[in-house]
C-alpha cells in the first residue's frame, strides 16, 4: 500500500503543529513540569511523523525497504506513550518527585527499540512488514509493545480526562476538547487494530496529533498549565478551612476533604442534601443566622459572618457566608467555616492569665498600702500615746493640789495652762491621722471599685506623698515635688487610680536606684495648653533599647523574677481608657528616665 498525498500532507501539517507548538514551549523562560512533559510528548510526535514523511518520500525513490524507516520512526513511537503518561500524572498532581522506580517505565520501550532494529535475525516484532494493518503481521513481541503502549496512554489520558472533569467540570470546555480529543485516536487504532476498516500506519502518528491539539488547546486557552486549575481540588482538600458550596434549592453540590475529615462525615452523607435540613437533623443548632446570611447573600447583599458552636464536636467556627454571581446573578452559595475553637481557647486562657496577673498586682497593691499604713499611723499614735501620759500626770498633780493650802490659783492656772497645751498637739496627730484614713479608704475602694469625680492636683499630690511616705524613708530616697501649676486646677477622673499610676511609677524609680542611699526622684507638675503634665524623673541610668521598644506594648520589665511588667502596662491602660490620656517616656542609657503622664482638663 503506497501512501496517498492526502496522508502525506496530513503528516507534514501533523509534523509542523508538533515542531511549532515544541519551540514555543522550549522558548518559555519559566518552565514547569507540565510544560517539560509536554516537551517530551511533542518531541516524540516530531520524531514519529518526520520518520514517516522520510519513509513516504524516500523508501521508493532510495529503494529501501520502508521498514528501515520504522527503526528511527518508533524512537518517538515508542516514547510518546511514556511521555503520555507522564503528562496526565503531573496534569493530576501538578508536580511530582521522579523516583527511581519510574525508571522501570523505560524498559520495554528500549527492548522495543532493540527487538525491531534485529527485527530480520527473529522476527518477533514484524514477521511480514506492512504500512497497511491489513496487511501488517506483528511477531509475538509486538503484542507485548502494543499492549504495553495502549496502557501507558490510556492511564495518561485518562489521568488528563478524570482531573479535568474534577476540577472544571464534565460539560465545561476544557473538559469536552479533552474528552474529543482522546476519542479520536482510540476509535480509529481500534477500528484499525482489529482490521475492522482500513488504515495505514501513518494514520496513528495523525490522529495523536489531533489529540495532543486539543489538549494543547485546553490548556493554553484555559490556562490548564497554571497550579490552579490543574491542582484546584488539592489544593482546597489542604486547606485548613471547610467549605460547602450550595446550589439554588440549598443543596450541598461540593465540599473539600477538611469539612469531612471535621465533621467526621462521609461524601455520601453530605452530597445533594439540604444543608439546612441537614444541619438542623444533625447538629440541632439554631440556623436562623443561616438561613438569613444565605438569603441576604442571594440577593447579593456582600459577605455575611457569625460564630457559631457545634457541640456535638465541641468546637468553634466563624462562619462565612457569600454569594457565587456572575454578571450580578447569583449562581450559588458558598459557605466557609474556619476553626476558631483554639483562638477561643487562646483567649480564655490569656483572659484566665490577666487576672491572675491583676490579683498579684492588686495584692501587692494592697500589701504596699498596708505598710503604708502601719507606718504612717505608727508615729502620731506614739505621740498622742506621749501626750496622754503627759496629761495624765498633770491630772495627778492638780487631784493632789487641789487640798494643799501652799497651791494658790495661780498655780491652777499654770496646770490648766500645761494640759492645755496637749491639745493642738493631740489635735494635730488626729488630723494627719484622718487624712491617711480618707487617703488609704480611697485607695482601698480603688482597688475594687472607680470613681469619676472631680479633683485637684493638690489633692492629688497630697495623697501620694501620704501612701509614699513609708517606702521613701525606708529606701533613703529624697521626692522632690516641683509645682509650675495652680494645685487648686480642677481634672476629673478617678483619682485614686491617678494615685495608684504615679505611685507605681515612684516605686519603679525607687527600685531602679537598686538599693543605693539619698538618691533623688522629681515630680514636676505643669500645664500645657489643655492639658496638665505630671512628670516623674530618676537619675538610676535609663532604660535598655529592647526595653525601650515593647514599652506600653506588652508587659515588660527589667526587675527580673522580681517584676511582671504588669504595673506599667496597667497604668498605660487606666490612663487611656479612664482619663483618655496618655503616657510618654524619655529615657537616656547612662542618665536617667522620665515618664509623663498627659491628662486633658
Amino acid at each position: 500500500m503506497i501512501a496517498s498525498s492526502y496522508e502525506l500532507i496530513a503528516l507534514v501539517i501533523a509534523m509542523l503543529i508538533n515542531f511549532v507548538l515544541t519551540v514555543y514551549l522550549v522558548k518559555e523562560k519559566k518552565k514547569n513540569q507540565l510544560s517539560k512533559a509536554f516537551i517530551c510528548v511533542l518531541s516524540s510526535l516530531v520524531l514519529w511523523t518526520f520518520g514517516l514523511i522520510l519513509q513516504i518520500t524516500l523508501s521508493k525513490p532510495l529503494n529501501i525497504e520502508p521498514i528501515y524507516f520504522d527503526y528511527f520512526v518508533y524512537i518517538g513511537a515508542c516514547f510518546a506513550p511514556v511521555a503520555v503518561f507522564f503528562l496526565g500524572l503531573i496534569f493530576a498532581n501538578t508536580k511530582i518527585e521522579f523516583k527511581k522506580k519510574y525508571l522501570t517505565l523505560f524498559i520495554i520501550p528500549i527492548t522495543s527499540l532493540l527487538v525491531l532494529w534485529t527485527n530480520d535475525y527473529h522476527h518477533l516484532f514484524y514477521e511480514n512488514y506492512s504500512v497497511d494493518f491489513q496487511i501488517n503481521e506483528y511477531g509475538p513481541y509486538a503484542i507485548v509493545h502494543n499492549i504495553y503502549s495502549y496502557i501507558l496512554l490510556a492511564i495518561g489520558l485518562l489521568y488528563m480526562l478524570r482531573f479535568s472533569i474534577k476540577n472544571a467540570g464534565f460539560f465545561s470546555k476544557q473538559s469536552l476538547l479533552i474528552v474529543f480529543g482522546i476519542s479520536i485516536p482510540v476509535i480509529i487504532n481500534i477500528l484499525g487494530t482489529f482490521k475492522i476498516t482500513p488504515m495505514s500506519i501513518y494514520l496513528t502518528p495523525i490522529t495523536f496529533t489531533i489529540a495532543i491539539l486539543f489538549c494543547a488547546i485546553s490548556i493554553f486557552k484555559f490556562q490548564f498549565l497554571a497550579v490552579v486549575p490543574i491542582a484546584l481540588q488539592k489544593i482546597v482538600d489542604q486547606i485548613s478551612d471547610s467549605y460547602i458550596v450550595l446550589g439554588e434549592d440549598n443543596e450541598i453540590i461540593d465540599f473539600n476533604k477538611t469539612l469531612l475529615d471535621t465533621f467526621r462525615l462521609k461524601s455520601e452523607d453530605i452530597r445533594s442534601k439540604n444543608l439546612i435540613d441537614f444541619l438542623q437533623k444533625e447538629y440541632n443548632i439554631d440556623i436562623k443566622r443561616l438561613e438569613q446570611g444565605i438569603k441576604d447573600t442571594k440577593n447579593l447583599k456582600g459577605i455575611v459572618s457569625y460564630e457559631q458552636k457545634f457541640e456535638i464536636i465541641n468546637k468553634y467556627f466563624m462562619v462565612e457566608i457569600s454569594s457565587i454571581s456572575s454578571d450580578k446573578a447569583s449562581l450559588g452559595t458558598l459557605v466557609l467555616l474556619k476553626d476558631i475553637t483554639q483562638h477561643k481557647d487562646d483567649m480564655a486562657q490569656i483572659e484566665s492569665n490577666q487576672k491572675v496577673l491583676m490579683e498579684r498586682e492588686r495584692l501587692a497593691s494592697l500589701g504596699q498600702l498596708i505598710g503604708g499604713i502601719a507606718h504612717n499611723l505608727k508615729t502620731p499614735i506614739m505621740s498622742i500615746s506621749g501626750a496622754v501620759e503627759g496629761l495624765e500626770d498633770l491630772i495627778k498633780e492638780y487631784d493632789e493640789s487641789i487640798d494643799d493650802p501652799l497651791v494658790n490659783s495661780q498655780d491652777h492656772h499654770e496646770i490648766a495652762k500645761d494640759m492645755q497645751s496637749w491639745l493642738p498637739k493631740i489635735r494635730a496627730h488626729i488630723e494627719y491621722m484622718s487624712d491617711i484614713i480618707t487617703t488609704v479608704k480611697g485607695q482601698a475602694v480603688a482597688l475594687s471599685n472607680t470613681d469619676n469625680s472631680s479633683f485637684t492636683i493638690g489633692e492629688l499630690v497630697k495623697r501620694v506623698n501620704i501612701l509614699m511616705k513609708h517606702e521613701l524613708k525606708n529606701s533613703y530616697t529624697y521626692l522632690n515635688v516641683m509645682m509650675k501649676a495652680d494645685e487648686n486646677l480642677s481634672l476629673r477622673g478617678d483619682v485614686n487610680s491617678l494615685v495608684q499610676v504615679v505611685n507605681n511609677m515612684i516605686s519603679n524609680a525607687i527600685q531602679a536606684y537598686g538599693g543605693k542611699r539619698n538618691q533623688n526622684i522629681e515630680i514636676e507638675v505643669g500645664k500645657e495648653e489643655n492639658y496638665v503634665i505630671f512628670s516623674v524623673k530618676d537619675y538610676a541610668g535609663g532604660l535598655p533599647k529592647e526595653v525601650q521598644e515593647k514599652l506600653f506594648k506588652e508587659m515588660v520589665t527589667t526587675k527580673g523574677k522580681n517584676g511582671t511588667g504588669l504595673g506599667l502596662y496597667m497604668s498605660y491602660s487606666n490612663i487611656r481608657a479612664r482619663f483618655g490620656g496618655d503616657i510618654t517616656v524619655e529615657t537616656k542609657e547612662g542618665v536617667g528616665t522620665t515618664f509623663n503622664i498627659i491628662l486633658p482638663i
